[in-house]
């Protein structure tokens, strides 16, 4: 795939990496056991560490070590082992990983978001390194993710609350799981053991069903029959409009290079089909913006709110797809990630070594205020990612 980027585009590629690692360095070195969310005065803060103002909705419980986005500066930490082979990164994510004991500890208090937490933390520490504690860490994460299967519904549920917005979510999936469900797969792969493959492709099946629309605008949030099976509704998200007005940016990112993963596991061409149609509606959205994602693709002209993390992680899906297609088709994929990539390499990235976050103006939901134009961890990592999948066709992470 490497053959299809230009020279020139290989240069950027590379002096973007050296931006990457020469800020990185820096940050790593200052961050020591802390497991970053977010940044305030360009300095990486804890979960447990934010301070909500008066009439901001306090969407982060403090000083939760089970909270969704931990796995994703001990998965940076791998990112950048790999590229560099510095040892000081993979102590820091093992240092991490050891905080995360704990969540492993209370497992009625975790969620689907598992895969979030450890496929990308522990798992890719075992790929690379074969560590057998990293993996037993995987096994007990993928083990919990399978307990949340619901067998008549075919879906693995999202959250714990029996009063979410007034709704029991027994019933509830969210169109991030299928960033979760690639662990699942792993585990099959790994052991031979075939029922978490099963699981993963069930969910799939659904989540292709009832959550991704005809034009490849997706739901967030959907509720199904959890006794008889079937969809019930969807529900608000995180967009501007949860119903069938919304299209809200980052969740079009998890589908599209979800359902690109769940084709690179398993060879089921629907889902690497349903990928591209997301990715179309994608493209064909932020290319209507200067390659900059808006948070929701279907939401008023002001404010004008952007969400650099669904970029970054969209970026990852298209190189994700570009591998599986045809060589005649793959500049679709790949011209559109690199867009995406410069584009806000230029306007929200930020390479000082004397500030934390790499990748500003990210969106945690639309109208949330104070988690509007932030950094967010995840968007580093997916950013990192991207470059990285382009510059060495990496396989390791998802």
């Amino acid at each position: 795939m490497n053959q299809l980027i230009n020279d020139k585009d290989k240069k950027w590629l590379d002096d973007t990496w050296e931006k990457i690692t020469n800020k990185l360095s820096a940050v790593t070195d200052r961050v020591g056991n802390k497991i970053p969310y977010t940044s305030i005065d360009g300095k990486f803060i804890e979960v447990g560490d934010m301070v909500m103002k008066e009439g901001e909705l306090a969407s982060r419980p403090k000083g939760d070590i089970n909270w969704w986005t931990n796995g994703f500066w001990p998965g940076l930490m791998m990112l950048m082992y790999d590229g560099t082979g510095e040892r000081k990164y993979l102590e820091t994510a093992r240092r991490n990983m050891d905080r995360m004991d704990e969540a492993l500890a209370n497992p009625l208090k975790l969620h689907h978001d598992v895969g979030f937490m450890w496929n990308i933390s522990s798992g890719a520490d075992y790929r690379l390194t074969g560590d057998e504690m990293q993996h037993n860490r995987l096994i007990q994460a993928t083990a919990f993710m399978m307990n949340r299967y619901n067998l008549n519904g075919k879906f693995l549920r999202a959250w714990n609350s029996k009063n979410w917005r007034g709704h029991d979510t027994i019933g509830f999936s969210i169109i991030d799981c299928m960033m979760n469900i690639p662990m699942l797969y792993r585990l099959s792969e790994e052991t031979g053991d075939e029922r978490f493959k099963m699981i993963a492709m069930s969910h799939a099946d659904t989540t292709m069903q009832d959550h991704v629309r005809p034009d490849g605008s997706v739901n967030h949030v959907v509720e199904h029959d959890p006794v008889n099976g079937g969809y019930v509704t969807n529900h608000p998200g995180q967009g501007y409009n949860g119903y069938q007005y919304s299209s809200w940016s980052r969740g079009q990112a998890w589908a599209l290079y979800g359902f690109a993963l769940s084709y690179t596991h398993t060879g089921k061409q629907e889902y690497l089909d349903t990928a591209k149609r997301v990715a179309h509606y994608f493209i064909a959205n932020v290319a209507d913006t200067d390659w900059l994602p808006l948070c929701d693709f279907r939401a008023p002209e002001e404010p004008v709110l952007y969400d650099s993390t669904a970029g970054a992680c969209a970026a990852c899906g298209l190189i994700e797809i570009a591998k599986s297609v045809d060589v005649l088709e793959q500049k679709l994929y790949l011209n559109a990630a690199m867009k995406l990539l410069k584009a806000m390499t230029e306007k929200f990235c930020d390479f000082n070594p004397e500030t934390d976050p790499l990748l500003l103006m990210g969106t945690e939901a639309y109208g949330r205020k104070g988690g509007e134009h932030i950094s967010i961890i995840y968007g580093d990592f997916f950013y990192v990612e991207a470059i990285q999948k382009l510059r060495k066709d990496i396989d390791f992470v998802w």
